[in-house]
């Protein structure tokens, strides 16, 4: 196959890339930004997609960010393959401080206290979802499941994580639209420029080869 890997990774390998990809995270943002310029769209649709992928890292919903991110930059009309790169915001390096913000300015705006510690946050997900995964096993199978646990997380959790990631994230979003559409007008530019020049050079050299005075 033309995409398919030479030396086959092991799951451990596969891991470690999710949580520090090969080259490093500065280098894969390096990457992301340049797919990002280089798509072919307006400047306006590539950037909504951007702040739209940004504004879902700010949502409780892990494992659908991308999904959520596609969705709202179809809404928006902004650019979908935009929109599920620039998801890459939200990463194990920034989701601590994504979380801690959001639970945080959450607790003060809804006037309540998160029933565990901040660093702990990530991980009630992973086990919120393994009890949902159960009980919904326990519905199919023996028409009964336990609530409770989950109740708890959506309303100590959840709904201060999404109800504080709104500010944070439409500021970012803001700021990611602003910044990335003055980026992209200027690299489009610049690129079109550069494609003039290169079609006025190749004009001239035609009419000298020509022999036109």
């Amino acid at each position: 196959m033309v995409f398919k890997r030479r030396d086959k990774q092991s799951n451990s390998q596969r891991l470690r890339a999710l949580v520090y990809p090969p080259g490093g995270w500065r280098r894969s943002f390096h990457y992301v930004w340049l797919r990002l310029r280089r798509l072919p769209d307006r400047p306006g649709r590539i950037a909504r997609g951007i702040a739209c992928g940004v504004f879902v890292c700010f949502t409780p919903f892990f494992g659908f960010h991308f999904l959520l991110a596609v969705l709202l930059a179809w809404m928006v009309q902004g650019n979908k393959m935009a929109a599920f790169f620039a998801t890459l915001v939200g990463n194990p390096v920034t989701f601590p401080v994504i979380a801690a913000m959001s639970i945080q300015l959450g607790e003060v705006m809804m006037q309540v206290d998160t029933p565990i510690p901040l660093s702990q946050v990530l991980g009630t997900f992973a086990l919120a979802f393994g009890e949902l995964t159960s009980n919904l096993v326990n519905l199919a199978t023996r028409g009964s499941a336990e609530w409770e646990k989950l109740h708890s997380f959506f309303h100590g959790v959840f709904l201060p994580y999404a109800v504080g990631g709104l500010i944070p994230g439409i500021l970012a979003a803001a700021g990611s639209y602003a910044l990335s559409h003055k980026i992209i007008v200027a690299y489009q530019n610049r690129r079109s420029a550069r494609a003039r020049l290169a079609a006025g050079k190749r004009a001239r050299v035609a009419d000298n080869g020509r022999g036109t005075p």
